[in-house]
């Protein structure tokens, strides 16, 4: 990713260190993986949490807890589909 802000760095580098340590990779596809970190910044800055930017938030903080990035359904989704719904974590094959 290049021209990223600093917030987008900070959250690459920390989405690639949740991958290496499952044994999983980012999407490759640079476009995606870009649209997904800036998805998880803004939800950050604008709701002070990375909500998985391609699942619909209630407004009930307590429920919307679930769709944190990662999410409660990402371990799952990769196990059965070989990537989450995200497309951000990929099993390394």
């Amino acid at each position: 990713m290049t021209d990223t802000a600093p917030e987008e760095t900070e959250m690459l580098a920390w989405a690639k260190g949740y991958a290496k340590k499952h044994g999983w990779i980012l999407n490759k596809d640079e476009k995606q993986l870009s649209t997904v970190i800036k998805g998880l910044v803004r939800n950050k800055n604008k709701f002070g949490h990375q909500y998985c930017p391609c699942r619909l938030r209630s407004g009930d903080e307590e429920k919307d807890k679930a769709i944190e990035c990662p999410c409660i359904y990402h371990k799952d989704e990769i196990a059965e589909q070989g990537a989450c719904h995200c497309r951000l974590y990929f099993k390394d094959i």
